[in-house]
């Protein structure tokens, strides 16, 4: 059966709130780990963003000292509704005159008029090639040769079947069907623009062509084929047609609206007919290049803000930032001030980043003067040379944008400093809940102990004064007994 202990009942000692108050001050240790598990967790959500920006910082230095970033071209036109353009690092800069003299049109062929989409085209194989048509009119094949061979057998003739069928059969066309006042026609096109993808379509029916209204339908009402004039049936709506243009004088031809190797490291791309000339210049990317030394001013000065923020103290508030006085921190801090400030013999013109208009301020912070920037980016080699140049030419030698992105890879690095500060914070985060935990298993035995030595001082206080009352009691009587 359960009993119900209430220690103190019979003494009137509180018995619980003496324990507690024991327990409390056997608490003391636990509570400084507490805190200071507080302050490692503070610590180590500080070292996560700094790892952010460290990665950052990382990321922008590794675009500046990618030489491609300074072999960066781009494009303008005087007419980019007619003719616009892309360029890579082998282009040239120079101005190119362009004239648009035809757009690129893939063909098109309608059918006659059919009474509904459901009526009978007929049955038998079409065949549909892609080639280009020359005079004569000759056919040359496409290379390689795409011809495909459509089998339209019994009950799958209507228009809509051959359709579908036409649209399955992958054979570089597409088919559609057109009402008109007249009926339905079937539409087929080639899916690509150029003269080479020209179509020829023939048949082998199983019903000759109709030469009276009851006569059944024929698939050969469905073959184009110029060569032979009177088997064509199919109507040309729109002529398969190469784009082309003239530049500098030359006129080039592309069976796409784009032409991408008529000038090295240029692609053009033509949207409509001109009759006079666009402009296109093609010159280095300047504004990728300013964009990208932005882009490490404003990574490193977040960095900086960062760092200053959690290693200062305010001694109004008495208060430090989570990384005050953190010797990882600083030393992080200090590497990257100092390499901020070396000089480099990459580059005979720009030997730091001072010359190429990145200015430190006393703040401890970078700006960027744009016409110093400006007037260095006009010559090109050197500042490639300045940002990128490799560290295998030489310490001294090596880029300043290859040198601060060797040191913030080695921050992030698994042995680098912001990751090995931040495992040990998590090593010591964990070793102190471990003492916290063996703490509490030996505060709840301290617990248990003292509530049984002072439950056995309860009971032994109860008796004493159970017997002392009985003692009072007897004398009393006693004394009654006396008198009388």
């Amino acid at each position: 059966m359960a009993t119900i202990s209430s220690p103190g009942l019979g003494s009137g000692l509180d018995v619980n709130s003496i324990v507690e108050q024991l327990v409390s001050i056997e608490r003391r240790p636990i509570d400084l780990l507490t805190t200071q598990k507080t302050a490692l967790q503070s610590k180590l959500s500080a070292f996560g963003l700094l790892r952010s920006y460290t990665v950052n910082v990382e990321d922008a230095v590794a675009r500046l000292a990618d030489p491609t970033l300074w072999q960066k071209t781009s494009t303008s036109s005087t007419d980019a509704s007619a003719v616009t353009a892309t360029s890579n690092a082998t282009a040239s800069p120079g101005t190119y005159s362009v004239q648009v003299s035809q757009l690129a049109q893939s063909q098109s062929l309608a059918s006659g008029a059919y009474s509904s989409n459901t009526a009978s085209v007929g049955t038998g194989t079409l065949k549909i090639e892609l080639g280009s048509w020359g005079a004569g009119p000759t056919f040359a094949p496409k290379v390689p040769a795409s011809s495909v061979d459509i089998v339209i057998g019994a009950g799958e003739d209507s228009l809509e079947s051959v359709r579908a069928k036409i649209n399955a059969a992958n054979a570089g066309v597409s088919a559609s069907i057109v009402k008109d006042s007249t009926g339905s026609r079937l539409v087929i096109r080639s899916l690509e623009t150029g003269a080479e993808n020209a179509l020829r379509i023939t048949a082998t029916a199983d019903t000759p062509l109709p030469t009276l209204p009851t006569d059944p339908p024929s698939l050969a009402s469905l073959v184009y084929n110029p060569a032979v004039p009177a088997s064509s049936k199919l109507t040309q709506t729109l002529e398969a047609k190469d784009a082309q243009a003239t530049i500098n004088g030359l006129v080039v031809t592309s069976k796409s609206n784009a032409f991408a190797d008529v000038i090295s490291g240029v692609s053009l791309t033509v949207s409509k007919v001109t009759t006079t000339n666009a402009q296109i210049s093609v010159g280095s990317d300047t504004a990728a290049m300013k964009n990208a030394v932005n882009d490490f001013v404003k990574a490193y000065n977040e960095i900086s803000k960062y760092l200053g923020e959690q290693t200062k103290y305010d001694p109004d508030s008495k208060t430090a930032g989570a990384l005050q006085g953190d010797r990882a921190t600083l030393s992080l801090q200090s590497q990257l001030r100092t390499a901020l400030g070396q000089a480099s013999g990459a580059s005979s013109v720009f030997r730091s980043l001072s010359d190429l208009g990145i200015e430190l301020q006393r703040s401890g912070s970078l700006t960027v003067n744009d016409a110093k920037l400006s007037s260095a980016l006009g010559n090109l080699t050197e500042v490639s040379k300045a940002f990128t140049n490799p560290a295998s030419n030489g310490v001294g030698s090596t880029g300043l944008a290859v040198r601060l992105k060797s040191l913030t890879d080695s921050m992030t690095l698994t042995d680098g400093i912001v990751t090995t500060r931040s495992e040990g914070l998590r090593s010591s985060i964990k070793r102190a809940d471990d003492q916290v935990a063996k703490y509490e298993l030996r505060l709840t035995a301290t617990r248990e102990r003292l509530l049984r030595q002072y439950g056995a001082l309860d009971t032994r206080l109860s008796a004493l004064t159970g017997l002392n009352s009985y003692v009072s009691q007897q004398i009393t009587n006693w004394n009654k007994s006396g008198s009388n």
